[in-house]
């Protein structure tokens, strides 16, 4: 090589080290926390890849942590001006997490709350707090009646059913007894303590004519005449039509996975576990309608949010982030990895995903359900496992039970709302 060509080359060199250089001093590097779970970990892993490849100045590093310690780590880091700028959190914490300062609203202009409350679901308006969003979700669940395939056959059910009625009637139709009476196979499983307490609220109570809630989920509204038809119907699966029992097998939905059971109602977020349920033939169906053929559902959801520690060149890197993990591509991702639903219409109403077999009952729900913005979930469901135990082993009237049920929950509320 030429002396001449060895110098430009030399300058060629030390321009573009310097170019390089400046690039990396440049470079913005996010923090992202979510739960460890396999599924959830590779599909951001994906979508991190594909952000970074569009946004080479921006490097996001994810962070996660058992489901047990997660919401320990989060409040106890963002305080300290450490951990996340973006973080993963349950839409049921939004209340917790903006009272503790851990999280700040997205910024109108880029999340337009008009624009999302066109783009999304309904049930994420539960994300508002007056002009702002504060999270939103790459992802939402709902509910669905599992049934198992093998038993239908077997009690010469030809195709699942689309109502209530219908739904008791298949459901004595695949009980079973022993010589002493005992249960050896449920209908249908039955237990607050799992997604029951949803289809009660949610889709028994309005589909009986009733709204569980008013004044924006502050104002308890199930004890009615509708609520009380719900809970009837509810506890006259165990007392009328003796299709269940609630504890069977202590879990509803171990008692479906091991066989014992012809239905089940659970969320989306079981069919990954049942796949991989070893003999077990399911299908899945949406939810039976009312007696006036009402359909309603539940929909919960985990969200993201830009945390109070993003600030300067780290917020508008996490603002961007947040842009790209509730894109329809992002959606679409998702629901290909994780089996979790789209957020938008326009992702899960496609063909090819609202009519899916497995995934199409759960996506087609999506357009009727409904979204409750609790204060404390576990202590609200507390309440509504005490009501039915009640009923069940007290023998306490379901009017009785009803009223006690909503003036317990109805305290929880108001002590909530006093104190915030």
């Amino acid at each position: 090589m030429s002396i001449k060509k060895l110098k430009g080359w030399a300058l060629a060199t030390a321009a573009g080290a310097a170019t390089m250089f400046a690039s990396a001093a440049h470079a913005v590097e996010i923090e992202y926390w979510q739960y460890f779970f396999d599924a959830r970990v590779t599909a951001m892993e994906k979508l991190i890849a594909n952000f970074e490849a569009s946004n080479p100045d921006i490097t996001v590093k994810m962070t996660t942590f058992p489901y047990a310690d997660y919401r320990t780590k989060v409040a106890a880091a963002i305080p300290a001006g450490e951990g996340p700028d973006v973080v993963q959190l349950f839409y049921g914490w939004l209340n917790d997490y903006v009272e503790a300062q851990l999280i700040q609203p997205l910024p109108a202009d880029v999340f337009a709350p008009a624009q999302i409350e066109a783009d999304f679901f309904p049930m994420v308006q539960a994300m508002r707090a007056g002009d702002n969003y504060w999270a939103l979700p790459t992802a939402v669940r709902s509910l669905s009646l599992f049934y198992n395939e093998r038993l239908f056959e077997e009690a010469g059910i030809t195709e699942p059913p689309k109502t209530l009625d219908e739904m008791v009637a298949a459901a004595k139709k695949l009980t079973k007894r022993d010589g002493a009476g005992n249960l050896t196979q449920v209908g249908i499983t039955a237990g607050m303590n799992a997604q029951d307490h949803h289809w009660f609220r949610e889709v028994l109570v309005r589909q009986f004519g009733g709204d569980p809630y008013l004044d924006d989920y502050k104002t308890v509204n199930y004890n009615s005449d509708a609520g009380r038809k719900a809970l009837d119907f509810y506890t006259g699966l165990v007392k009328k039509d003796e299709v269940t029992a609630f504890g069977f097998m202590d879990e509803p939905q171990a008692a479906f996975k091991a066989g014992r059971a012809g239905m089940h109602i659970d969320g989306s977020f079981r069919i990954g576990s049942l796949k991989k349920t070893r003999g077990l033939k399911w299908g899945v169906t949406e939810l039976p309608a009312g007696p006036d053929g009402t359909r309603s559902n539940y929909s919960s959801y985990w969200v993201n949010a830009i945390t109070t520690k993003a600030e300067g060149e780290k917020y508008d890197a996490a603002v961007k982030f947040m842009q790209y993990v509730t894109s329809d591509e992002a959606m679409q991702i998702w629901l290909d990895v994780v089996g979790e639903l789209p957020a938008k219409p326009s992702v899960g109403m496609t063909d090819a995903n609202a009519n899916d077999p497995v995934f199409g009952p759960f996506i087609r729900g999506l357009a009727y359900a409904h979204t409750t913005k609790f204060v404390n979930e576990s202590a609200q469901r507390q309440v509504l496992m005490d009501m039915v135990q009640r009923v069940d082993i007290q023998g306490q009237s379901v009017a009785d039970s009803l009223t006690e049920a909503a003036a317990a929950e109805q305290k929880l509320l108001d002590d909530y709302y006093a104190s915030n």
